[in-house]
This record gives C-alpha cells, structure tokens and sequence, in this order.
C-alpha cells in the first residue's frame, strides 16, 4: 500500500488531496474494500478503475497447477484403458513435460488507450492468464488380478 499527500492553500482554506494506492490479490476483497471506503467516505472519494497483472510467482504456480493437472488426466486415462483390458495401471515409469503454452494475462500496450472504454468484465477477460501442457508418460502395466487374492 502506498499513500501520496498533497496539501495545498486556496484562499483562506487548506485543501488535503490523498490518493492511496493498494495491491489486492483477491478479488472480492478489492470490490469490499472499495465499497465501505464509498460508503464511509460517500462523494469526497473517488475510486480509479482496477489495473489487474500478475506476478512471475503467480505465472509460475499456474504453469505447476497445469502440468500437474495434465499428469492426472494422462494417469486417469491410461487406467480406463487399462479397465478396458482388464488390466491394472501400475507405477508411472516416465513423465515429460514435452511443452507448455501461456498466452492472455495482460493488457497489450494497443489497448492501453481504450481502457476507459471497456467494462470491468472486459478487463477482466483480457487480464486473464491461460495456460496449457502437454505431457508425455509411460506407465506400468500389471496383468489381471486374481479375485482370489483379491479376497485374501
């Protein structure tokens, strides 16, 4: 959070401007705490549109929360065939991340002119980052299962 005073003379009167700039990761969060600082402070506050970005951190969790998914999708599909078989899925014996694509997450520089223009769900929709992965893996295969260890 970082707070900027102006104060200025005009007349006989002294005139304070604040702009307080914060950084929210939540979302509701920034729609809360706009809407009790209208509520409390009513029309001598003014509240700039939201610049939405992402930091690397944030660009880097989304690249694991990504490939991870995709393992599981391979894992989950691998065992259908296998269930197809009548085959059991064993231990992976080789993963790849053979390649990760991102695009979206920011505003590009030729729309920064119009972003008065947009509504807060445009916005939103161009700051969205996107991911995907495609992952390469070998699994173990183990043969059917015998019901009668099954039981045992």
């Amino acid at each position: 959070m970082t707070v900027t005073e102006d104060f200025s003379r005009l007349e006989n009167t002294y005139q304070m401007e604040a702009e307080v700039c914060i950084v929210f990761s939540d979302f509701g969060k920034m729609q809360n705490v706009c809407n009790l600082l209208v509520e409390k402070l009513g029309t001598s506050v003014t509240i700039g549109p939201p610049h939405f970005y992402h930091t690397p951190e944030a660009i880097d969790t989304l690249r694991r929360q990504v490939c991870v998914a995709a393992v599981g999708n391979t894992r989950q599909k691998a065992q259908e065939v296998c269930r197809l078989f009548g085959q059991s899925l064993g231990k992976p014996l080789l993963i790849r991340e053979e390649e990760t694509k991102e695009w979206g997450g920011h505003i590009d520089s030729h729309l920064s002119t119009s972003l008065d223009s947009l509504t807060l769900q445009e916005r939103i929709q161009h700051a969205t980052a996107y991911a995907s992965c495609r992952v390469f893996a070998v699994f173990e295969i183990r043969g059917k299962e015998n019901k009668r260890n099954k039981l045992l």
